[in-house]
């Protein structure tokens, strides 16, 4: 019975180190790079820009998926995001020497506002952007004829004004 106690003994210590510890090696982990200390959440609607200031320093943008995000970095350090697709991915900002400056997860939602209808035909899905009169709009999830009836009318549109 005292074997018993003593390995509940043992893993009741272990575990109040692990607690005590785990403040201290966050911390040192933001503090030698390992993740940035200022990573959140940005959430961005598809088919929608937003713009986020940038740090003096930053030289390089990358985007974990550019299905999803998009990003473009104009003077000022002003950084344009285009949400792509629906999901999440990461923006990292580094610096000439290649040090993380900042760190923030992306996540593209869906459009929102009352201005569009989404109609269902059975499983068949398609959206109209109702504002004020209902036309057909690109959505992301509409079903395949749908989508590309109205991908190849505003493609054929765009190539005539050209």
């Amino acid at each position: 019975m005292s074997a018993v106690f003593g390995r509940r003994a043992k893993r009741c210590a272990v575990l109040a180190l692990a607690l005590f510890l785990a403040p201290f090696l966050a911390l040192s982990g933001a503090v030698i790079g390992l993740r940035p200390a200022n990573a959140e959440t940005l959430r961005i609607t598809v088919d929608q820009a937003s713009m986020l200031k940038l740090p003096p320093q930053v030289a390089t943008i990358v985007v974990g998926n550019p299905l999803v995000a998009d990003a473009s970095l104009q003077k000022g350090g002003v950084l344009i995001l285009t949400g792509k697709g629906y999901g999440t991915t990461n923006l990292m900002a580094l610096d000439r020497a290649g040090k993380v400056v900042l760190e923030k997860t992306l996540q593209v939602l869906g459009p929102t506002g009352r201005d569009f209808v989404v109609v269902y035909r059975g499983v068949e899905r398609e959206t109209y952007s109702c504002a004020p009169d209902c036309e057909r709009r690109l959505t992301l999830g509409d079903s395949p004829v749908y989508f590309s009836n109205v991908l190849a009318q505003s493609g054929a549109r765009n190539a005539a004004a050209k």
